[in-house]
């Protein structure tokens, strides 16, 4: 009943900004590590998901327009298994990021606009202690890059990067398709170099966990889900130069845990679909314009096919609410906004091979 779970995974590739708390994507998956490898040992994949998010806000009785362009995200695995009881991935994601553009022309915050983006790359090992129980863990490289512009400063900023570690360990039980797996992924200090002056962009890309589940609960019928912490309080964005005059381009002071929950069934030997709920609860607290949600609740159908090649291609489509929030200034105060009745559409295709 593995390929159930594949067209879940594709579909919450596309966790997003626009889906999750602080500027959590990718949900730094390491679902590759628990793939079945073909005749040579080999087995690999390639995602992507574009997100389209409808944002606005509200300032002083003005509309801000939607502040949130459409995006991709990108994703890539490999996995290699070289003894009968240990196994080498890599994995390419696109971990963390933002953007907003304001553009309605009259607004208060027009020109305004900002945008993070960052890629990771992890070499994970895993080790079958026996049929039950395994460990995994390996180095993660992240980098970062980004632009900010607000009233009378724009900066750039070059790419950094530096290393961090992941770790972890699952438990299964082929007779029942039984998985649980638990991994943590350290925090990663960056600073960036910025255009203006000698300034510098400093990070601290918070620590998390991951706990990832499945179990049949029917013949072809596989229920699955995660739950993913991360340490967002204390997270602060800063820029030496302190444009905004608060201290912080951006600042959250509450941790997140976001859920999901789905049920997936086998139709034939070629065909599996899902359906599947997130959710993350709202903190109340006032947000960061890089990222004005606060909370989500989420519904999403998924499909996978293999073809008689051995190629699985599986995807989905994820209708998200966004719950509403208030937010911090972006430009000097008195800017900030009231965000509600905003929505996304996030859409996953994956590739899969095993050889």
């Amino acid at each position: 009943m593995k390929n159930i779970m594949t067209a879940g995974a594709a579909l919450l590739m596309t966790t997003s900004i626009a889906t999750a708390g602080g500027l959590d994507r990718s949900g730094q998956p390491i679902d590759v590590i628990f793939e079945d490898t073909g005749a040579t040992g080999g087995y690999s994949e390639l995602s992507y998901g574009s997100v389209d998010a409808n944002l606005s806000g509200t300032f002083n009785g003005d509309e801000s327009g939607d502040i949130s362009p459409r995006y991709g995200q990108l994703g890539m695995a490999l996995k290699q298994q070289l003894t009968e009881q240990f196994s080498l991935s890599m994995i390419y994601d696109q971990p963390f990021g933002a953007v907003v553009d304001y553009a309605e022309p009259g607004y208060a915050l027009d020109g305004v606009n900002a945008e993070v983006e960052t890629d990771g790359v992890t070499i994970l090992g895993r080790y079958e202690i026996n049929p039950n129980f395994s460990v995994h863990g390996g180095l993660r490289y992240v980098q970062a890059k980004g632009v900010y512009d607000i009233v009378a400063y724009e900066s750039n900023y070059d790419t950094d990067g530096d290393f961090g570690y992941v770790l972890g360990g699952a438990y299964e039980r082929d007779d029942i398709a039984l998985r649980v797996a638990l991994t943590y992924s350290s925090a990663i200090d960056l600073e960036l170099d910025g255009d203006v002056g000698g300034n510098t962009l400093t990070a601290n890309l918070p620590e998390s966990v991951n706990l990832n589940f499945q179990t049949g609960i029917a013949a072809d019928t596989l229920v699955f889900g995660s739950v993913r912490y991360v340490a967002w309080d204390g997270f602060r964005l800063v820029d030496s130069n302190d444009p905004t005059g608060e201290g912080n381009i951006l600042a959250y002071d509450d941790d997140v845990i976001t859920y999901n929950l789905g049920i997936g069934r086998r139709f034939t030997d070629n065909f599996s679909a899902t359906i599947g709920v997130g959710y993350e609860k709202s903190t109340g607290e006032t947000t960061g314009q890089l990222g004005p949600t606060d909370g989500f609740i989420s519904y999403q159908v998924g499909g996978a096919y293999t073809m008689d090649n051995g190629i699985e291609i599986s995807g989905g489509i994820r209708y998200i609410d966004i719950g509403d929030a208030d937010t911090n200034p972006i430009a000097p105060a008195p800017f900030g906004q009231t965000y509600e009745d905003n929505d996304a559409i996030a859409i996953g295709l994956k590739v899969a091979y095993a050889y």
